[in-house]
């Protein structure tokens, strides 16, 4: 196929040696054209002949001159109604060099400069300043490539571009900021598929799938202290409690804006530290809740234009809330618009078919042995902590891009040379993006989503861990809603998983997730979850909460549940916000009284929190009394003197008179009672303290009678502390 045919059929690898100025020769694709000139800058005309197709050609034996890198010209089409100045986007060269090309492979500087959209000026030979848009892709195996979209009515005929080193570029003069625009790939494979930029900013909102261009954002952040601060802070030795929270159903109806104001008085209200979201980054399909990603630098349009996300955070920064956002580097989908066979071969996904899916959710797993596919991930991770200030990063489905056989059964996988079935590419990948995060953006947390008992997830990458700095305790999660969802009669016999959780809680640095996959697909709530009737399970919910507070490890919690909402959750249906006003208000409103009040607790007891990942920072006093179900330890501040006794009773039964040993005698107060009647529970308690006498029990030298009503927590605090 000669050059001109190769041309017209869009697999051309390298149309600039066709198109615009050569020997003597002006070529251009202008469809729909009728005719016209081409316009030297000396004013000088010479018509175009139609050739084939969109294919015109002019005859310009000085074309191209000697004494400059190109002959300045543009052309005038005739379109029929419309006479139209065009300029042609092969008067300019490339605007990456080959080494910024190739070096998109070796890490993720040079990917968000390279590749995607950029809107700029560039200069003729003689001077002349035209506006337009840089567009780049990788698409290494493509036989072409053209970009298309509201600068040329969609046609995708006009503007083939060049192919260098792997990466498709050209400037489209004419183009700007907010214009809509797709690839059309021919594909090593010959088929033509359309494609959205991977590299995009914006994208259309979903259903549709365009990208957009987007400007450099001149967002005006305010937040330069909450980043210092964060900068010094040690998460570890901080309070970490956080509100978790799918956007579209929180409050269906709002945007970036408005949702910034009313979660953020929500969330400072119940007084968690973080606010967490459900990925924003851009997805096809409504219904994944966000995990099924189709563009990774876009937040979703949703809920309006990037800098609308960027100040939802601002705002939060401003009133003293953190925010994490879900990421998802372990898979993506196979819609025919994103990442999938992007260039007629797996690029972005494995060509292995035993390593190419990930069977539970029917999407592609992410090449992680791929230069290119590990700087993409990098580089969005960067992106994200870069241009919307996040506090933290939640990684997704860490368990499924460590083992080779996750989700896979025999014959499904494909072992590593080394006959194991651990997945090194992604350790590497991991052990990178956790130093690369902690290297750029000191103080933003990583948290991994790992449901198995991988080693070192927390531990630092130089002594082999993965890095992160906490870990979801999934473990944690199952056993104690396992637990709690046994009749209370039959609890005591499953102490010893709670006391496996305690003793377990210095492995690694956990978070105690209370998350959105335990309410939902027919789990039910965490009030329905309970044993008992209405008032019996609402009390359920308070002592469980109070557990997840006073356990080491940072809590976390999903939206609704701060109030024991009933109904499960579904993204189409979102919270019940009128179970708080119902017949059951008050039971409803008392937990979420509780739910403010522990935070409040935690923040100002050190003993909740510094010691969360430290031996030192819990002392076990009993989880033997399988007869009553009781459960009690104290959490203690390894620098101070700050203790807190935390009592729970998870039986059916009052325990006016328990003897429970205690560390140090004297007055300790009842600083927390979930059985009171502020949280609508029965008012059982001790009437505001308990006075521990030298006598032994429990191993300690003093020991207290207290009042412990069923179903519930009390927490003590000695008298002597200044904290309140």
């Amino acid at each position: 196929m000669d050059s001109i045919a190769r041309l017209l059929a869009g697999t051309h690898p390298s149309p600039q040696t066709v198109l615009g100025a050569h020997d003597g020769i002006v070529r251009a694709l202008l469809p729909g054209a009728r005719g016209g000139h081409i316009v030297s800058s000396d004013g000088s005309r010479e018509p175009l002949r139609h050739v084939d197709g969109p294919l015109f050609t002019a005859d310009r034996p000085d074309f191209p001159r000697t004494d400059l890198p190109c002959t300045d010209y543009w052309f005038s089409v005739d379109y029929g109604d419309v006479t139209v100045d065009v300029d042609d986007p092969y008067l300019f060269g490339p605007r990456s060099s080959a080494a910024e090309r190739v070096a998109i492979g070796a890490g993720p500087d040079g990917v968000v400069d390279v590749l995607g959209a950029f809107a700029r000026r560039r200069t003729t030979a003689s001077g002349r300043q035209v506006s337009g848009v840089d567009f780049a892709v990788w698409a290494p195996n493509a036989r072409g490539v053209a970009v298309f979209g509201d600068f040329d009515a969609w046609g995708a005929q006009q503007y083939p571009m060049s192919r260098r080193d792997g990466v498709w570029e050209l400037f489209v003069p004419g183009a700007s900021v907010g214009d809509r625009y797709k690839y059309r790939v021919v594909g090593a494979d010959g088929l033509i598929r359309d494609k959205a930029d991977p590299l995009a900013h914006r994208t259309q909102c979903p259903p549709e799938t365009a990208s957009i261009v987007d400007a450099p954002s001149q967002y005006a952040w305010s937040d330069a202290d909450w980043i210092t601060d964060r900068e010094l802070a040690d998460p570890v030795r901080r309070p970490l409690s956080v509100y978790e929270v799918h956007l579209g159903s929180w409050r269906p109806g709002l945007d970036y804006r408005r949702a910034a104001h009313l979660l953020a008085d929500h969330v400072t209200e119940l007084n968690f530290t973080h606010l967490q979201l459900l990925p924003l980054t851009e997805h096809p399909y409504g219904p994944s809740w966000g995990y099924q990603v189709g563009s990774f630098f876009a937040p979703t349009a949703r809920f309006g234009a990037p800098d609308d996300l960027r100040y939802l955070v601002d705002h939060c920064h401003r009133r003293g809330l953190g925010v994490i956002l879900d990421w998802v580097p372990a898979h993506f989908p196979k819609d025919p618009f994103a990442l999938g066979e992007f260039d007629g071969t797996p690029l972005y996904e494995h060509a292995d078919p035993l390593r190419r899916e990930q069977p539970d959710w029917g999407t592609y797993a992410f090449n992680l042995g791929r230069d290119e596919v590990r700087s993409f991930l990098l580089a969005s991770a960067r992106y994200w902590c870069d241009e919307f200030h996040v506090d933290g990063l939640r990684v997704d489905a860490v368990a499924a891009m460590l083992y080779r056989d996750y989700s896979r059964g025999p014959g499904h996988w494909r072992p590593a040379p080394d006959g194991s079935h651990r997945n090194e590419e992604a350790v590497d990948f991991l052990r990178d993006l956790t130093d690369l995060v902690r290297g750029d953006h000191p103080g933003v947390l990583m948290i991994a989503e790992e449901s198995t008992a991988w080693p070192g997830v927390t531990s630092p990458t130089a002594d082999g861990g993965l890095g992160f700095d906490f870990k979801w305790d999934l473990g944690w999660m199952h056993r104690t809603l396992d637990y709690l969802g046994t009749e209370p009669a039959d609890r005591g016999g499953q102490n010893p998983a709670l006391l496996d959780s305690l003793t377990g809680a210095v492995r690694e640095r956990y978070v105690l997730p209370l998350s959105h996959d335990e309410m939902v697909h027919g789990k039910g709530t965490l009030t329905t979850r309970m044993p008992g009737d209405d008032r019996a399970r609402a009390d359920h919910v308070r002592a469980l909460l109070a557990y997840q507070w006073a356990h080491p490890g940072k809590n976390l919690l999903f939206m609704g549940q701060e109030f024991g909402q009933v109904g499960e959750w579904s993204d189409h249906l979102g919270v019940d916000w009128g179970a708080l006003h119902g017949d059951d208000g008050p039971v409803h409103r008392g937990i979420a009284r509780l739910v403010s009040d522990l935070g409040r607790l935690m923040r100002a007891r050190p003993a909740l929190y510094r010691g969360d990942a430290d031996a030192a920072g819990l002392d076990i006093l009993d989880t033997n009394d399988t007869e009553h179900a009781v459960v009690a330890f104290v959490r203690c501040d390894p620098d101070g003197d700050d203790l807190v006794a935390c009592l729970f009773n998870f039986s059916d039964d009052d325990l006016p008179d328990y003897r429970i040993g205690l560390p140090v005698a004297g007055r300790w107060r009842e600083i927390l009672n979930t059985a009171a009647l502020d949280y609508r529970g029965s008012g059982v308690g001790n009437l505001g303290a308990v006075h521990a006498y030298p006598q032994p029990s429990h191993g300690r030298s003093a020991s207290a009678w207290v009042a412990l009503p069923a179903r519930s927590s009390v927490w003590l605090a000695p008298d002597n502390d200044v904290q309140h």
